[in-house]
């Protein structure tokens, strides 16, 4: 049934000055395709948002004039088999399921990725620890959902980059630098689209896949060739599989009946697990639905929340939309925003992260990182680049004040309120300059708060304007990365998924099956 209630709030129509009670023609109740253009009343809210939605161009579809691979086509097919295999490790301990896996939003649950030497290997989320409990990868693991969406850059500096950042093309527009060529360097070997391009990387990181004893002191080509050579069953890798039966997995998927040393090559294996990964594509969302006609969708909370997101700073919102824009919530660039710095930090020796800075070689981009999509964000905590906040609450109270929430954090020692670090012996001690590292943060946020180039404003929401926002950034969650039933296409079966005998059969602390 439509929602025809009206509702005053004073407060919106201070902020909008828009008129109350506007009925106009809708495709009917539920989105619309039935064509039953039934006058419905909307509410002032609902008016004032809609009014944001035409503004903004909002009613589009996330895929509109994309080409999103089926799950079941073969390619995406083999990339399943791959993407859950342990024999693109070094050791073979770890798959790429291991930290982006379907029932963990695409990623792992985990503030920081524990990748390979995990006492439990098949363990996932929760529960997954190394020998010393902490964890050796130094950023969160950004969720899988959705990257056939992303044009700009991946990863959370974006040193997988398209140079012209074409609308609706993946990177397939225009070239890619990656770090094997350099910053803004064209990769001649980067592949079709971004997905492809960051396919290569994982493997050949010695915290995420590689480890120390793999192809030591190797390049990153050898080290692909290496693992292709593996799978493929010749050459270096020949007889390192007991059990292999890839070259038909292959010939299925690339429909070819080409020996192993001419298909199984690693830009092949590349191709393959872009394509799994580019057929996630999880937009089916309240707020979706909403845009799409049914204006039962939201709850009244939910627009209030809206309303705060998309609305700037100077008339009474949030101003979220200020980075957080367009169909993927993101407006792919890099911002420094402060949250606190905690783990082993990159590439500095003492707790730190740069940012971008460590991609572009600019110091302006220190503490920079690229504007993460918010579409299935109820699943995908933590949250930031180093998951530091457990909760989009935490979240929503750093941005009310940055500063104050930073010094809380570590005056509470919130560190070990995190699930990955509650249970570690001398929490409370561990990573010494991660206050001080937050703080430089902080200080580069307002400093470029200052100057006027930061898009972050100095907010102020109170308690229920937060849970507003809150419930409607959980209305941008696709029901289906909630049930199993609906992800199992991209879930590896045990038998159908497992040409050698390697397939992650991922488990959750207690041993209940993902």
């Amino acid at each position: 049934m439509c929602n025809t209630d009206k509702k005053k709030n004073t407060k919106w129509i201070l902020v909008f000055g828009l008129s109350v009670g506007v009925s106009i023609g809708l495709q009917g109740c539920g989105g619309g395709g039935d064509g039953d253009n039934t006058n419905i009343t909307l509410t002032e809210e609902q008016t004032a948002l809609n009014a944001i939605v035409e503004r903004l161009n909002l009613a589009v579809s996330p895929t509109a004039g994309r080409t999103i691979p089926d799950i079941n086509d073969p390619l995406a097919t083999l990339g399943r088999k791959l993407f859950f295999s342990e024999s693109l490790s070094g050791d073979q301990d770890v798959a790429c399921a291991s930290c982006h896996h379907p029932m963990l939003g695409g990623a792992d649950a985990l503030s920081l990725p524990v990748g390979v030497n995990a006492t439990q290997p098949q363990v996932l989320g929760e529960g997954r620890v190394d020998g010393d409990n902490l964890p050796d990868v130094p950023r969160n693991s950004p969720t899988i959902f959705n990257m056939a969406l992303w044009d700009t850059g991946l990863f959370w500096d974006s040193r997988v980059e398209s140079s012209g950042k074409e609308a609706g093309q993946n990177g397939e527009g225009s070239t890619i630098s990656t770090p094997d060529s350099g910053f803004g360097i064209a990769d001649a070997n980067a592949g079709d689209n971004l997905v492809v391009a960051q396919a290569r990387f994982p493997v050949t990181s010695q915290e995420e896949m590689k480890d120390t004893t793999f192809e030591n002191g190797s390049n990153n080509d050898t080290i692909r060739g290496h693992l292709a050579a593996r799978v493929g069953d010749y050459g270096a890798g020949e007889g390192e599989l007991l059990t292999n039966q890839w070259l038909g997995a292959f010939q299925a998927g690339f429909k070819s009946s080409a020996d192993a040393i001419t298909l199984i090559t690693y830009d092949n294996i590349a191709i393959a697990l872009a394509e799994y990964q580019r057929s996630m594509v999880f937009v089916n969302s309240p707020w979706q639905n909403y845009l799409d006609g049914d204006t039962t969708a939201l709850t009244d909370q939910q627009v209030e929340g809206a309303l705060l997101f998309f609305t700037d700073t100077a008339q009474g919102g949030a101003g979220c939309v200020n980075c957080h824009s367009g169909s993927l919530f993101s407006d792919g660039l890099h911002h420094t925003v402060g949250f606190p710095q905690i783990g082993p930090g990159k590439n500095s020796g003492n707790d730190d992260d740069f940012g971008r800075e460590l991609i572009s070689g600019d110091t302006d981009d220190r503490y920079r990182f690229r504007t993460p999509s918010l579409l299935n964000i109820a699943v995908t905590a933590p949250y930031g680049h180093a998951g530091a906040y457990g909760s989009l609450d935490r979240v929503l109270r750093h941005y009310n004040n940055p500063r104050n929430t930073v010094n809380n954090y570590f005056n509470d020692d919130r560190l070990c309120d995190l699930d990955q670090f509650e249970n570690v012996s001398g929490c409370n001690s561990l990573y010494n300059n991660a206050r001080s590292h937050s703080m430089d943060a902080i200080s580069k946020l307002e400093d470029e708060q200052d100057d006027g180039t930061s898009k972050l404003d100095n907010i102020n929401i109170n308690g229920n304007e937060r849970d507003q926002l809150e419930a409607f950034l959980n209305a941008l969650t696709d029901p289906c990365v909630l049930d199993r039933s609906c992800m199992i296409d991209w879930i590896a079966d045990e038998v159908d998924d497992n040409p050698d005998d390697q397939v992650l059969v991922a488990t959750d602390e207690f041993g209940v099956p993902l």
